[in-house]
């Protein structure tokens, strides 16, 4: 999935895990428990209106052929030009299935074999603990369950940051662990991207290259990208999109280029059914000039990524989503799977700035279903994954998008509710216990590096040193806690800065928690200790 914020990652894992279950039940009415028949042209537009989002392509296959691939709405507010089956979407996390393929084809050729230590082919790296670094498998940077904590160290590369992508492999060993090593399941960007590492390594050129040499030129996704910079000069390109106060709004695009093998690929409708028709074929590609099968990557491979390696809790869902509560989730090399209606779905999320997708495929039926949108909503794509789902596997039709809304819209009232309380209830009236002048300096992290803050015009003002967007004006909250309001306001990932003091009234530590239930897991502020550096006498 990759960062998906967190009410939107609430709704997915409630359909995926139903991991929503301490939050308080809503039940499904009467009048939504069914719906009319499937209509893709008024589901669409009812969708995009609901969840107010501008443009979504979609891409489905059935039995080897393309069924669809259709653009809806636009790409960009405010533009007229409209999303077609050629408009290209960032997919972010959709990208990891890339990397599992590149490196299942090294297996097939003999480079690497799932269980080589990562050492073997990259011996510098290290994890916090030498155990992890001396166990850590080729197959253990794909499958979540290195120890380390959801999304733990996505600030390396999220938002847009100036470390490379060595710099960002060689932190890894000062990220401490939140379990133990393959006891648990806990998403994570950051060992995909030693992944894509060793995709470079082993095959001799960058990760990029390799994907679009090896795995999109056979595949026939000649208009699939593995970088923002390829996509210059090409106007048929979605614009990103994001909630600015509550309302939609184009915003940047955030490169990632430090971040490729968990990133990276910008792809459209038609390229991405030609995608899942190989993974649906087990790898093949098609039939050469004396009709031999061609093949991206063997049966057996094909047997690797589809097989569930770290189990993921199931929790029980709100009585509006019970159908969707599965009877095994795991994930395997690249997708999670899990089942729905008796059926095994092998399925992705991801989320970057302004983009969300998902890639859902049934293998035994031979169905794959594609959504890409340019704006931030995971319930607009929960809720026309399974109107499609129920539609091709034959089951009855439910009111999934007044389901899901009702979901999201309850979560995010509470939200809401929380922080208003959090307001009501500080100390409002408390000082800081020193002068703002005070708390004025640099601040050093173990892996993240140094924050600033400083005065600027009269404002006090943090910035993260190697993160150009992660700059905001500070303001007192209560006591020794302020609030960090960013200035890209489409970050939507304000910041409570808690400083701790010395017995003799100097700076101890600073730490940080988000603001709203709603901040991307991928700012992992709670994760970081800044402690003072000291300044110059």
């Amino acid at each position: 999935m990759h960062p998906l914020n967190r009410i939107a990652a609430a709704i997915l894992l409630a359909f995926s895990v139903a991991n929503a279950g301490a939050e308080p039940a809503i039940a499904a009415p009467a009048a939504t428990a069914s719906a009319q028949a499937f209509d893709l042209d008024a589901d669409v537009a009812r969708i995009l209106k609901e969840f107010d989002v501008p443009g979504m392509a979609i891409a489905i296959v059935k039995d080897g052929k393309v069924v669809t691939t259709r653009g809806f709405g636009v790409r960009k507010l405010g533009d007229s030009a409209p999303v077609d089956g050629k408009t290209l979407f960032e997919v972010a996390s959709n990208s990891k299935a890339f990397t599992a393929t590149a490196l299942a084809m090294l297996v097939d050729e003999g480079k690497l074999a799932w269980d080589d230590p990562v050492i073997k082919h990259l011996p510098d790296f290290q994890m916090y603990d030498a155990y992890v670094t001396r166990e850590m498998t080729i197959r253990d940077l794909l499958v979540h369950r290195s120890g380390l904590g959801l999304g733990a160290g996505d600030l390396l590369w999220w938002p847009t940051t100036n470390f490379t992508t060595d710099e960002i492999i060689q932190k890894l060993r000062f990220i401490r662990p939140a379990t133990s090593f393959r006891s648990a399941y806990a998403y994570d960007n950051l060992l995909y991207i030693v992944a894509g590492k060793i995709v470079a390594l082993k095959s001799g050129k960058p990760w990029g290259d390799t994907v679009r040499e090896r795995i999109l030129k056979p595949a026939g996704m000649n208009m699939t990208t593995t970088s923002l910079a390829e996509n210059a000069g090409n106007p048929n390109v979605s614009s990103p999109h994001s909630k600015i106060d509550g309302k939609i709004a184009l915003v940047k695009a955030m490169p990632v280029a430090n971040a490729v093998g968990a990133v990276g690929i910008n792809t459209n409708a038609e390229d991405i059914a030609r995608w899942m028709n190989v993974l649906l074929a087990e790898g093949v590609t098609g039939k050469d000039g004396q009709g031999k099968e061609t093949r991206l990557f063997s049966a057996k491979q094909s047997q690797e990524i589809f097989t569930g390696v770290t189990p993921i809790k199931i929790s029980e869902p709100k009585p509006a989503l019970a159908a969707t509560k599965p009877n095994f989730f795991a994930y395997g090399l690249g997708f999670q799977l899990r089942d729905y209606k008796g059926r095994k779905l092998a399925m992705h999320g991801d989320a970057l700035q302004g983009f969300y997708s998902r890639v859902v495929m049934v293998p035994e039926a031979k169905l794959g279903i594609a959504i890409l949108t340019n704006a931030e909503s995971g319930g607009a794509m929960s809720s026309l994954q399974y109107r499609l789902l129920d539609h091709y596997l034959g089951a009855a039709p439910t009111d999934w998008i007044t389901l899901v809304n009702g979901v999201e819209t309850e979560a995010r009232d509470k939200d809401l509710a929380e922080q208003k309380k959090a307001g009501s209830t500080r100390a409002a009236k408390s000082a800081p216990s020193l002068p703002l002048a005070a708390y004025d300096g640099d601040y050093q992290d173990g892996w993240y590096g140094t924050v600033s803050i400083k005065q600027v015009g009269g404002k006090r003002v943090m910035s993260f040193s190697k993160t150009p967007d992660l700059t905001g004006e500070l303001e007192h909250f209560q006591h020794d806690t302020f609030i960090v309001r960013w200035k890209e306001r489409n970050l939507n990932a304000d910041a409570y800065v808690s400083f701790a003091l010395n017995p003799d009234g100097s700076i101890e530590r600073m730490k940080m928690a988000p603001v709203s239930s709603e901040v991307d897991f991928s700012y992992d502020f709670a994760d970081l200790t800044f402690v003072p550096v000291p300044k110059p006498k």
